[in-house]
């Protein structure tokens, strides 16, 4: 039987274009731009989003590039913000090229949540991946946002310090959490992709730090049997499907080699969310029909770990996909919630307090 969606978040690519060259990244590979294309969603096409699918109350605007280097930011965050549905850079930004005047309309526009990858405590560890990154400057903006936050007297923007872990900056990890602590901002580290490129060395140390009990992605596999975030990511077609900037649906964040046509050729996006293709995918992700060669999951390395140990997704674990506690009144309320939080002190206080910071990041 299939079950159509209709989420009340969506992941919707910003661009898929970067100005920084990390090692394990796809987009500073070549190959997102192969695949995806370089290009940048346009205020537009945001607008017709928003104006044609009223569920939607929450939208994520990050994932394979920097949300900061689209000239329609500011426009678009405006634009939410009177049409009442929240934005969140969850999945990461680097912000080393940003404006002071769109930090302010960050703060403004009650931009929910952003995730900022700092991947230590200094430029020289920093640098080693995040090439061509300056990180005196990315301190120097979450300072600006904070100084902007108390100029607004405004919760928002939520920060997130993210932290893979490798063996070139595993020993950064408590002078980075201290970092963070003193700037009032989450410190969440985190495995590397690629644990080929600078092994961690402290394991112990990795284990206890990202509160994972695993020291690589390759040893969680070996202990749980599953892959790092796997169902995470699978679970996106269902609650956050991913849409690239040019309509493309991706489904979730991981895949930027297929799609399952485009959203924005739909009537709403709801009806491209629902399509045959992404559909059957969905049944494939539960384990109820075969592999099918049009279908980009049947490529993908978390759906052939699936088949291989025959540990498909369980109707069990969507449900609390539906409404999680970080928003459960907000799910209830639609995008009078989100005006509610925009508006009322008391209630920015309440999601605050409530919120939860384990979206799917990646």
């Amino acid at each position: 039987m299939t079950v159509q969606v209709k989420p009340e978040s969506i992941r919707l690519e910003t661009t898929t274009v970067c100005q920084l060259k990390c090692p394990a990244c796809d987009t500073a590979m070549g190959k997102t731009r192969e695949r995806l294309g370089a290009g940048f969603l346009k205020l537009e096409d945001f607008k017709r989003v928003v104006d044609d699918n009223p569920w939607i109350f929450h939208i994520e605007l990050s994932n394979w590039g920097e949300l900061f280097l689209n000239p329609d930011l500011p426009k678009i965050m405006e634009y939410a913000y009177q049409k009442n549905v929240a934005l969140t850079a969850t999945n990461g930004a680097n912000l080393n090229t940003v404006k002071e005047s769109v930090l302010e309309d960050l703060v403004k526009y009650k931009f929910r949540h952003i995730t900022c990858s700092i991947d230590g405590a200094s430029q020289e560890t920093y640098s080693l991946y995040r090439v061509g990154g300056n990180f005196d400057r990315v301190i120097e903006n979450l300072r600006i946002i904070n100084r902007y936050k108390s100029a607004y007297n405004s919760e928002f923007p939520l920060l997130t310090w993210q932290f893979i872990v490798f063996g070139h900056n595993e020993h950064e990890i408590s002078a980075a959490r201290e970092m963070a602590r003193s700037m009032n901002i989450e410190f969440y580290p985190k495995l590397s992709w690629d644990e080929n490129i600078s092994p961690v060395k402290d394991e112990a140390l990795v284990r206890q730090a990202t509160k994972s009990g695993a020291a690589s992605r390759s040893d969680y596999l070996d202990q749980y049997g599953e892959a790092y975030m796997q169902k995470d990511i699978c679970k996106q077609l269902w609650r956050l499907p991913q849409i690239n900037w040019d309509g493309k649906i991706l489904g979730c964040c991981y895949n930027n080699w297929g799609d399952f046509g485009n959203a924005f050729d739909a009537e709403t996006v709801g009806n491209g969310l629902n399509n045959d293709k992404i559909s059957y995918a969905r049944q494939m992700l539960l384990g109820q029909v075969d592999a099918r060669a049009d279908i980009p999951c049947t490529t993908c390395k978390y759906y052939k770990r699936m088949q291989e140990t025959d540990n498909w997704l369980a109707p069990n674990d969507l449900n609390h996909l539906i409404c999680p506690k970080r928003e459960k009144f907000l799910s209830l309320l639609g995008r009078w919630g989100v005006w509610l939080v925009n508006r009322s002190k008391l209630a920015a206080r309440m999601y605050v307090k409530y919120y939860s910071y384990q979206y799917n990041q990646l």
